[in-house]
């Protein structure tokens, strides 16, 4: 990866009038009666927190009775949802997981499953269960799909120490398809109906690890995610451009956005995004609930001097050149970032971008840094520039 702007520099502390009369305007020119947008950022930094620790016990494998898998998504979000960001038709599945019981349904199952690729579903029993994960599901990627379908009863659980899935494009063990790994078109990973919790990623932010992504890390190919949870997700707390607890996607085919569908992201902390982190994708979250998610990082990026880097993008944090990110019919409150954007942090380093905001709800706390408008950071080619705001409240 090539090394990122001072994103933190550029600002230092409060927005212009101008600027907040910019986004006033722009809400105004798209036809919104009342947009609630406060002219000017928090000014004090949060006290710096760390993530708590790994869970120390080991868990068995085999799945467990569960209580119901919560409903998801925003319940208020009634925004168009485009045949590609929809699910996925299993109803003849290549693998199922489990015979009718929860004693079928073993980490080990999942693993073997995602590995062999296709439609995969659970036959766990008519309750709902909890798979704890002692070993990573990861894609080889001579699939050309794999579709992991929970049915809204399965929850995969890390335990408090286990990255739950895994595609990688770029990984040499998971197979080169292609001469230029990086961006590359497939394979297409679809994750719906599932609950992902307690997941996490250790991995520290070097030149070449994979790091982030504590319940879903994907490098290349595609990815949607429909009808999901991630409760309680984790990845290492400090870095300057680590992110991801719940999903952490880079290195994305551009013409294909990451499809983020009816989903609830609740309670995920990492250095930065917790929730979604970005680099080099574009996203599309749609009628998706992110609350009380955190930032856990300090420095910005590239890391202040004396720093470790990070702590930007409360529930999303994303860069790279050329890429948008759309938020419709969603809502996030209660997400907090030390540095830049409680709510969000995006910029877009060289290259035309648009941070598109519709028919969406953004409370957050205001602890950050430094912000352009409440709860975001929002920078395209070194400009601070105003978000697309389309029928929304943010404050």
């Amino acid at each position: 990866m090539r090394a990122k702007r001072v994103c933190g520099v550029v600002i230092g502390g409060l927005a212009s009038a101008g600027l907040a009369a910019a986004l006033i305007a722009n809400s105004a020119t798209a036809g919104v009666g009342a947009v609630a947008l406060r002219a000017s950022a928090a000014s004090a930094v949060a006290a710096h927190s760390s993530a708590p620790s790994a869970v120390a016990a080991h868990a068995p494998a085999v799945a467990l009775r569960a209580p119901a898998v919560p409903a998801v998504g925003n319940p208020a979000g009634h925004q168009p949802v485009p045949v590609a960001a929809r699910a996925v038709n299993t109803s003849h599945p290549n693998h199922v997981i489990g015979r009718g019981t929860p004693a079928g349904c073993t980490s080990a199952a999942v693993v073997k499953a995602v590995a062999e690729g296709g439609i995969i579903t659970f036959d766990c029993g008519p309750k709902p269960v909890t798979i704890t994960m002692t070993a990573t599901a990861k894609v080889v990627n001579t699939s050309h799909r794999v579709v992991l379908d929970g049915g809204g009863k399965v929850t995969l659980n890390g335990g408090g120490k286990v990255r739950i899935l895994y595609m990688n494009t770029c990984d040499p063990k998971q197979h080169y398809t292609t001469t230029d790994c990086w961006e590359q078109q497939w394979p297409q990973l679809v994750v719906q109906n599932l609950t992902f919790k307690n997941a996490y990623s250790a991995v520290r932010q070097t030149s070449t690890s994979s790091y982030g992504g504590g319940a879903i890390f994907d490098e290349g190919g595609q990815l949607k995610v429909v009808n999901s949870a991630f409760i309680d997700n984790r990845c290492y707390k400090t870095g300057p451009d680590l992110g991801g607890a719940a999903v952490r996607a880079l290195g994305m085919y551009m013409k294909t956005p990451v499809y983020i569908t009816q989903d609830t992201f609740t309670g995920n902390s990492c250095s930065n995004g917790a929730a979604l982190s970005g680099l080099y994708a574009n996203f599309y979250v749609i009628n998706s609930l992110m609350t009380n998610n955190k930032a856990t990082g300090f420095g910005a990026n590239p890391a202040g001097s004396g720093t470790a880097g990070g702590g930007s993008g409360g529930a999303i944090y994303t860069d790279g050149d050329s890429y948008n990110l759309t938020i419709s019919g969603t809502v996030m409150t209660g997400n907090v970032a030390p540095e830049g954007g409680d709510a969000i942090f995006y910029v877009v380093d060289a290259g035309a971008g648009t941070l598109k905001i519709e028919y969406s709800t953004l409370h957050n706390d205001y602890k950050g840094a430094f912000q352009n408008a409440p709860g975001i950071f929002s920078e395209v080619d070194g400009k601070v520039v105003a978000p697309v705001v389309i029928h929304s409240s943010i404050r």
